[in-house]
């Protein structure tokens, strides 16, 4: 006879209060508590390289960029995650007494691998898009020149841009800045990347 275990199912306090103890980050899925294990070295570098240019290209003006630390509610999904890059227009508007979660990206970028990127592109995107504020959906293909960009039109719907190659160039639409994509893989060993990673 084959016994099934009962799913624990948490509240999102339970899960802040666990967090703030775990040695490893988690996501929170509406009531599940997903582990999320180290990324790559790869991943890692794209991530820097997106965020170190966005914030000098940013500095003086009213933006904040965040890197994957930084914790993202998002209520109507009741979902807690943490986005690889993160860029707010003004104040970061926060969750709780605290200032590890915050509510309000106009942009957020996501560095792929094989393990997420359904997931990224799919049930993460239309968590996403409850969020008011978002209009920028950047993703980063980690193992080869390969970006795809999601931008929120003034009616309303999201349209498409697709980017491969090293002499491409990434445009944001929200914000002022252009990247080649040479630039955005700097330092990126493409012959390492038949390592896994499963950080989203």
């Amino acid at each position: 006879m084959q016994v099934q275990t009962q799913k624990r199912y948490y509240t999102p306090e339970e899960y802040l209060e666990l967090e703030e103890k775990a040695e490893y980050k988690n996501e929170y899925r509406d009531g599940e508590i997903v582990p999320m294990t180290g990324g790559t070295t790869n991943h890692n570098e794209i991530a820097l390289n997106l965020a170190a240019s966005l914030k000098f290209a940013v500095k003086g003006q009213n933006y904040r960029v965040y890197i994957g630390d930084v914790r993202l509610w998002i209520p109507r999904y009741r979902q807690h995650t943490y986005p690889d890059v993160m860029v707010i227009q003004g104040q970061p508007v926060y969750t709780g007494t605290n200032t590890t979660t915050v509510m309000n990206p106009l942009l957020i970028a996501e560095v792929l691998s094989k393990s997420t990127k359904n997931y990224d592109q799919g049930d993460k995107f239309l968590y996403y898009r409850s969020i008011p504020e978002f209009k920028e959906y950047i993703l980063i293909d980690q193992y080869h020149y390969h970006v795809m960009q999601y931008v929120k039109t003034a009616e309303g719907q999201w349209s498409f841009t697709e980017l491969e190659g090293e002499s491409a160039t990434l445009s944001l639409q929200t914000i002022d800045f252009k990247i080649l994509l040479s630039d955005l893989y700097e330092q990126v060993d493409f012959t390492v990347s038949s390592e896994e990673d499963s950080l989203s």
